[in-house]
């Protein structure tokens, strides 16, 4: 009777948190709009999108049968959002105009498609239990889901730096948190430490961004405000100078 409590709970966090991933995967969508209408991509980083993609393949091979029974949720959230990181990177070459930039990108997707091929191949046919298998690419989940949530760090650094939070996107950050929370809860049943320690850590650096967020959320207005106020000056001078210019010519027709 409690075991079935206990899954039927699992199975309730599980969906929960599916539905929560869906949204973390989906919350760039405004960031990508808005490359798409300026044509650039700007200051904005690759790295958060290289990091999940690998992290969500590394979960599909954790959570197929073969090595990891009985996490049917595992691998259609993660085959999910390995399908949208695509679609993410693919944007993000387009509409990077730094060939050295856009060569990087497309490198470390291929390396990361190597990598896990790779590493499916060798599991599956070196390990010869679901234990063994699930312990050898849980310890790599691990790794690749700490990197997931580490990667805002770099965008991070830029915040603290520049004092504004318009490269950190608030619905990433937000997500990321609520993502971390259901998947840590869902990891407690039954406890499953290869995907409550990286959920776990992340849910502490998602909190980490969102006080960051807080943190420089004014000085972000101010800034965004001082740049508008700049291009007007600007546009009002250059009518400026363009008026003075037309005066000169009419008067030296003048007699």
């Amino acid at each position: 009777m409690v075991s079935h409590l206990l899954i039927t709970i699992r199975n309730g966090v599980g969906i929960t948190g599916n539905v929560i991933s869906l949204f973390l995967f989906l919350s760039p969508v405004p960031t990508f709009v808005g490359i798409w209408k300026k044509g650039s991509v700007e200051q904005f980083s690759p790295a958060p999108y290289l990091a999940t993609l690998i992290n969500c393949m590394i979960w599909v091979v954790y959570g197929v049968p073969m090595v990891h029974p009985n996490s049917t949720l595992v691998v259609t959230i993660n085959g999910t959002g390995t399908a949208i990181e695509i679609v993410y990177l693919t944007l993000f070459i387009i509409f990077c105009h730094d060939k050295r930039k856009r060569a990087k990108v497309v490198l470390i997707v291929l390396v990361e498609l190597i990598f896990i091929a790779v590493v499916t191949t060798l599991v599956l046919v070196i390990a010869h239990t679901t234990e063994r298998r699930s312990m050898v690419v849980g310890i790599i989940a691990i790794l690749f889901n700490i990197m997931m949530y580490a990667s805002p760090l770099l965008v991070m650094k830029l915040v603290i730096t520049t004092k504004s939070v318009e490269y950190m996107p608030f619905s990433l950050s937000l997500a990321s948190f609520a993502n971390g929370v259901a998947w840590t809860t869902y990891a407690f049943l039954p406890f499953d430490p290869f995907i409550a320690v990286p959920n776990g850590l992340g849910t502490l650096f998602s909190l980490a961004q969102l006080l960051l967020y807080a943190t420089y959320y004014q000085s972000t207005k101010r800034i965004i405000e001082a740049r508008k106020d700049s291009k007007m000056e600007l546009r009002l001078s250059e009518v400026v100078v363009k008026g003075g210019n037309d005066d000169p010519k009419k008067t030296s027709i003048a007699p």
